[in-house]
């Protein structure tokens, strides 16, 4: 039975901010039915198939493409480890990150932003950055800068120069090396009405691949676009991680094949 939903007069106003994933409301009623925007089918090569996707129900998570993995004077760099292929991603990104927000693909920055208190981080997490007394951890300064490591608004929490945000990009604060503990993730995703991850950023056998692990276990298709993914860990953490985003978690693609399926530009 249809309904008249301007039967009062009033006009229908939206609660939601994404057209299939919210309802319209007149003081009369609330229409939950959720009507869809025609699909916009994406078909692109991947591994271990080819992809067909709806350009409407992606996002695109980018993982800790922060100063203090990707940048010279960060906590990477001085614990001593090579940072600089964590900054491979920065060049494809650059290229990508334009297209999707032309094509009104939301670009979600999922990063490390810890409390100063830390009282929600466990002694477990936090031996990882702090395994002994001289050591520099988790909200710690790092001597060369001062930048107390991945807290809430220091410099090393802040992502890269080169991949600056726009005001309609998505931020969510993670504490753990999946972004979905502890965070508001999951519940952000299922209010634009996505059902496929994008995943880019570092590390790509840690942080990276616990998001995209926990995705999957949610019901989300996840996709690892190689390119626009790094990791500072020995090349087999690479090799594997490959081989589980395509054997047990869904695909890996390569962004400029995103590209060309998104087709030209929008003005």
């Amino acid at each position: 039975m249809s309904v008249n939903k301007e039967a009062s007069g009033e006009k229908p106003f939206q609660l939601g901010e994404c057209p299939g994933a919210s309802w319209t409301v007149t003081a009369e009623m609330a229409d939950l039915s959720r009507p869809a925007p025609p699909m916009r089918r994406l078909e692109l090569p991947a591994q271990p198939k080819r992809l067909a996707v709806d350009a409407n129900k992606c996002a695109l998570l980018v993982v800790d493409m922060q100063n203090d993995f990707c940048t010279a004077g960060g906590w990477l760099d001085h614990i001593g480890v090579d940072y600089r292929p964590a900054r491979g991603p920065i060049a494809p990104l650059q290229r990508l990150l334009p297209a999707l927000r032309s094509a009104a693909v939301p670009v979600i920055w999922v990063n490390w932003g810890n409390r100063a208190d830390l009282m929600n981080i466990s002694p477990a997490l936090r031996h990882v950055y702090k395994p002994e007394a001289a050591a520099v951890g988790l909200g710690e300064p790092v001597p060369a800068t001062g930048a107390r490591v991945l807290e809430l608004e220091s410099w090393g929490a802040a992502i890269v120069d080169e991949l600056q945000p726009v005001g309609a990009d998505i931020h969510v604060r993670k504490y753990r090396m999946s972004g979905f503990w502890d965070t508001e993730l999951d519940s952000i995703l299922r209010n634009l009405g996505v059902s496929t991850c994008l995943f880019a950023g570092v590390n790509a056998d840690q942080c990276v691949l616990h998001t995209l692990a926990d995705a999957n276990f949610l019901g989300y298709d996840t996709v690892l676009l190689e390119d626009c993914t790094a990791t500072t860990s020995p090349d087999f953490c690479w090799q594997a991680t490959i081989y589980n985003a395509r054997q047990i978690f869904g695909f890996t693609a390569l962004s400029g094949d995103l590209m060309r399926a998104l087709g030209p530009a929008e003005d």
